[in-house]
């Protein structure tokens, strides 16, 4: 008999998507070129010509680079740390002496200050050499203490953590529980004011590098009393703090050297001044740390995209079969040119969002999203084709391949390593409706009293009427477009012509607006339910996102003289390959099986096919689902282990 599930959070859904939309940027400051893509209006103008960093930040991150790359490939052993499932003190004390923990921190602070574009490259070129520590550098500063601060601190919190953060201490970003994954309005670790202090309660899961942090950013709830808002809050903690107990280092089927924990809170005393902003703000701060934290993990699917084109060049000419190297048999090759041609593509998405993001002319939250959700979903299918090229060998593991003679290629390890990224800071799910509730946000800004079951009457009508106005502007402007002009978008003609690719964008981009209205026509108050023609609707953006990037990067490389021919290739290439996912994807959007998906989902749950699971033995045991998760002190050792100690 399985052992009782710890007590749950009861929260309805509709406070769940009260407490995820409070936590939202309500507002468009700035223009995005992706959320007018899904409002059916191509701004090639905002990404084109593609925005090139200044001198001077192309100086200082080259010169790292080189520095970067040379430590690698003399100090990180990735065999070494596959096997050991341990990142060894010497290369953390190397990274620090790089001054590889700031690289994004101010000098100010005693960081690097590259720019956002630099430590993507400085991200892919680590997690090359070993994907923990890509996972370790990144945790730290895409979504730990240096990111945050930067945005909402105070000059004192930066003065006292951020130069610490830049040279020798390791951060941490707390936030999922037990029982809280994507659902925040979940979240049960407290935070109790007393005095000029908060005492935190609670436990934290998958802490990545909380088994060796020295600082964490916490999300704990406040309670609601006299002279405190409440609501969710962040917090600065030392990892030292007395009460916390690192209770278990989490294992997993890849990234086995990254360190990530169970991390338990009992009466941990925090000063109020190591509040990120105000009370209740804590969602809102995470959210917004992610907008371009989330740019970590495409750098590092980009470079694992790399990684796989060289294997599969290097291999396919070398193994042989039926006469030939299997690179030049059809079924191979096409496998080779998908590599190729999305790993351009996976670059030209990553460059262009950096760049935009350093620049900051535009709002980037869907660009950083879609470059997330596309990223760590392409650069698993390219992993899973590399090991198919490689056949048996793609399955067997290096150091068995070392061992009885041959190159020791990681590409089974490469794959289990990627898998998680299609989980890490937000599931493919997760990301569907993310990108897909801001896609939506004019819709919803002009009528979404309309379809809201408790706004009045009165509430109602004025937004009928304001709907009409909004669409008697913007439907007609959906039925023709420059995608319909064979002269359109000439400048991206040359030997190989992609102007035929930007044409069809625009027309798709047309499309896909459509599409959207139709729905919310259609389906009104339930459109929130339809998750899987929302996530097609945004897989739909984010193919159209990437080719229009992967052109612009084609022009760029033309006009600077830097194989520019080959780049028209490759985007041609790769275009062509994402029109058939584009038509596809259409056709699934009104002919799917949902409708019965959900039949048969009823009929799972309700134990209507038990049978079926007949014949086989289940070795997973008993136990809990869920583990306890229930404040008070730790009754378990503590596992932290910090570098050097």
């Amino acid at each position: 008999m399985s052992a009782p599930t710890t007590q749950r959070t009861n929260v309805s859904e509709r406070e769940a998507r009260q407490v995820a939309e409070a936590a939202r940027e309500q507002d468009w400051h700035k223009p995005s070129f992706a959320k007018e893509l899904f409002l059916g209006r191509f701004r090639l103008d905002l990404i084109h010509p593609h925005p090139l960093p200044d001198d001077e930040s192309v100086r200082r991150g080259e010169e790292f680079l080189a520095k970067l790359r040379a430590f690698c490939e003399s100090s990180v052993d990735s065999a070494r740390i596959e096997r050991e499932a341990r990142i060894p003190d010497e290369v953390i004390t190397g990274l620090k002496e790089l001054g590889a923990l700031g690289m994004k921190i101010d000098p100010k602070y005693g960081g690097l200050g590259l720019t956002q574009l630099y430590y993507n490259k400085a991200l892919a070129l680590a997690g090359s050499a070993s994907p923990a520590v890509g996972a370790l550098l990144s945790a730290h500063q895409s979504i730990g203490v240096p990111q945050p601060l930067k945005i909402f601190g105070t000059q004192e919190q930066k003065d006292a953590f951020l130069p610490r953060c830049a040279r020798t201490d390791i951060s941490a970003f707390l936030l999922t529980e037990p029982d809280v994954g994507s659902d925040p309005a979940r979240l049960a670790t407290t935070a109790v004011p007393d005095g000029d202090d908060y005492v935190l309660d609670g436990v934290k899961l998958w802490t990545t590098n909380g088994v060796v942090a020295d600082l964490l950013v916490v999300m704990a709830r406040v309670p609601k009393s006299e002279g405190h808002k409440g609501g969710i809050t962040a917090f600065v903690v030392e990892a030292t703090a007395e009460g916390i107990t690192v209770e278990n280092r989490n294992a997993f089927m890849g990234l086995r050297g990254i360190e990530n924990g169970v991390t338990r809170f009992h009466q941990v005393r925090v000063p109020a001044a190591n509040r990120i902003g105000p009370e209740g703000a804590g969602l809102k701060i995470a959210l917004t740390t992610l907008n371009t934290g989330r740019l970590s993990l495409p750098a590092m699917c980009a470079g694992a995209g790399k990684w796989c084109l060289k294997i599969a060049r290097e291999w396919a000419a070398e193994r042989e079969q039926w006469g030939k190297p299997v690179a030049l048999h059809e079924a191979v090759g096409s496998k080779i040119s998908f590599i190729a041609a999305t790993t351009f593509a996976l670059e030209a998405v990553l460059d262009l969002s950096s760049q935009m993001a350093d620049e900051d002319r535009n709002d980037i939250r869907i660009e950083a999203a879609l470059a997330k959700l596309y990223g760590s979903e392409m650069a698993w299918l390219m992993a899973d084709e590399l090991v198919q090229i490689r056949g048996g060998r793609g399955y067997e593991t290096a150091e068995s391949l070392r061992a009885r003679g041959e190159r020791a290629v990681p590409a089974e390890q490469m794959l289990r390593d990627l898998r998680i990224n299609r989980i890490f800071e937000g599931s493919t799910e997760i990301m569907h409706l993310l990108i897909a509730r801001e896609a939506v946000d004019a819709h919803l800004s002009v009528a979404g009293d309309l379809i809201d079951p408790e706004k009045t009457l009165s509430d109602k009508a004025k937004a009928g009427a304001n709907a009409g106005v909004f669409y008697a502007k913007w439907l007609p402007k959906l039925v023709a477009g420059p995608g319909q002009l064979p002269s359109s978008y000439g400048e991206f003609k040359r030997e190989v012509d992609l102007s035929g690719h930007l044409r069809y964008v625009e027309r798709h981009a047309r499309k896909l607006a459509r599409s959207t209205f139709y729905a919310m026509s259609r389906w009104q108050g339930r459109m929130e339910t339809k998750q899987g023609f929302l996530g097609r609707i945004v897989d739909v953006g984010a193919e159209l996102f990437a080719m229009s990037a992967a052109c612009v990067r084609a022009e760029r490389l033309r006009v600077d003289g830097e194989h520019g021919r080959e780049a028209y290739q490759l985007a041609d290439a790769f275009c062509r390959q994402s029109r058939i996912r584009v038509e596809e994807l259409f056709g699934r959007l009104w002919a799917n099986t949902d409708d019965l998906d959900r039949k048969v989902v009823k009929g799972v749950l309700g134990g209507a096919y038990t049978w079926l699971e007949e014949g086989v033995i289940d070795p997973s045991g008993d136990g809990p689902w869920i583990a306890d998760a229930t404040p008070g002190p730790s009754a378990r050792s503590n596992e932290r282990r910090p570098f050097g100690a």
